[in-house]
């Protein structure tokens, strides 16, 4: 798989951890919109484009965000311990996001980092 095309879009915002979001393309036939480029300790790094985890409310089933204390439905009280949604999001339960797409290998996932972080710096270049 090839990356095609590596379009970048640098936040306003200085005192931000969020720098920017990257767009690419693979192939010329498939694209992944919302790759968040962060300021971490250690530096820049991506993070892939993800949702928030719903779960069903005990009373009405309305899919409320994990870790809500009440159903914005019917306003019950949620248990706090609620199960997760779907056996996939199991093993996610200590997070709220899941990743929508993502690379299965590291070597791909540093391959992606290296050129997103690289139109990066050529788009800060651009700009000043």
């Amino acid at each position: 798989m090839e990356i095609t095309e590596v379009k970048v879009y640098q936040k306003d915002s200085p005192d931000k951890k969020l720098k920017g979001y990257a767009t690419v393309t693979f192939d010329n036939a498939f694209v992944v919109r919302n790759i968040k480029i962060i300021e971490g300790a250690t530096g820049l790094f991506i993070a892939m484009p993800s949702r928030k985890i719903k779960q069903p409310c005990v009373k009405c089933n309305f899919k409320n965000e994990a870790r809500s204390k009440f159903c914005n439905q019917c306003g019950c009280q949620l248990p706090v311990s609620s199960p997760p949604l779907t056996q996939e999001t199991a093993d996610t339960s200590s997070s709220e996001h899941r990743d929508i797409a993502h690379p299965i290998t590291q070597s791909f996932r540093q391959e992606l980092q290296k050129k997103i972080l690289a139109a990066f710096d050529q788009e800060k270049v651009k700009v000043r």
